[in-house]
């Protein structure tokens, strides 16, 4: 039975995929900063202030799964904030690191979460694909530093995978249930001019994609998760209102009030490009939702 090691576990994608991996006769351990008993997986402690992580959790694992992350979503983006997302992912990837290469722990593949903020916080008519450079933003520099940490484990021979991520879509929880809250009293707006892109995903296709990330050994290296369908910010939640049968009508939410509530942070509302999936299609992957309409309708 092959062992999977899932940092970031807790999480809204963490959760959804180590439910599908022991679905799938996997066994699972994840590990956390505080020692819980009775979890409904093995659960293996790690510090990354003192440095420590189990040295069971490395031995025992045959694949790491690198999730954990701050929220980047979650407050407004001071100095302080942007220091704790940049460090909670590159940081903990290289205490990983740092503890598989003391072990002599010959991983059978090490796959990592990424963003599709690697292409910068920005709106245009380009469609991104893998082979794009990071923007030179806060976001761009972030994505390039944690897949820098990422590929420290390729000079070990580990087969190593960076998934770039989009909006994730999941049922009463993370971005999708804030987003519908206003649609479902009936104001829902479009944000700024409404006609940055969103590329999203759906949570099983994500999680699907990561599993593919495991059993395919023809994968390797960087690869965009977000479904096929290229959606502007009015277009998506005009389809929102539509699945959730509300009115959409209210003016578009002025970019100036979004800055005025998140600061730096309100860019990633007011911007976003296409971005390309063809390269994980063209491993073999099949999207179970490749439109929005078909995502929300599960969904919803």
């Amino acid at each position: 039975m092959k062992k999977i090691l899932i940092s970031g576990g807790s999480g809204l994608v963490g959760k959804h995929l180590y439910w599908k991996l022991i679905n799938k006769g996997y066994s699972v351990a994840v590990l956390s900063r505080t020692k819980i008993k009775n979890a409904d997986v093995k659960t293996y402690y790690w510090d990354l202030e003192k440095n420590e992580i189990e040295k069971e959790a490395i031995e025992t694992a045959d694949y790491i799964i690198h999730l954990a992350g701050a929220n980047i979503g979650e407050k407004r983006w001071t100095k302080k904030r942007k220091k704790i997302i940049l460090e909670s992912r590159v940081k903990t990837a290289q205490l990983i690191f740092n503890a598989v290469k003391e072990n002599k722990k010959k991983l059978t593949a090490y796959i990592s979460a990424s963003a599709v903020g690697y292409y910068g916080a920005i709106t245009s008519e380009n469609i991104f694909t893998e082979d794009d450079l990071s923007y030179p933003d806060f976001l761009g520099e972030t994505c390039r530093k944690w897949e820098e940490a990422a590929d420290n484990f390729e000079t070990l021979g580990i087969r190593t995978v960076k998934i770039r991520t989009g909006l994730v879509l999941a049922k009463n929880k993370g971005s999708l249930s804030k987003i519908a809250k206003p649609v479902k009293l009936g104001i829902g707006s479009a944000l700024g001019n409404g006609r940055q892109f969103i590329p999203w995903i759906h949570i099983d296709d994500l999680c699907n994609i990561y599993i593919k990330a495991i059993e395919d050994n023809a994968i390797s290296g960087v690869y965009n998760a977000v479904a096929t369908e290229h959606i502007t910010n009015t277009a998506f939640t005009k389809t929102l209102a539509h699945i959730l049968n509300k009115p959409f009508f209210f003016p578009n939410i002025p970019s100036f009030v979004l800055k005025l509530i998140y600061g730096k942070m309100a860019e990633i509302l007011l911007k976003g490009s296409k971005v390309s999936s063809q390269k994980i299609i063209n491993s073999g992957y099949q999207f179970k939702f490749p439109t929005l309409e078909s995502a929300l309708l599960d969904l919803f």
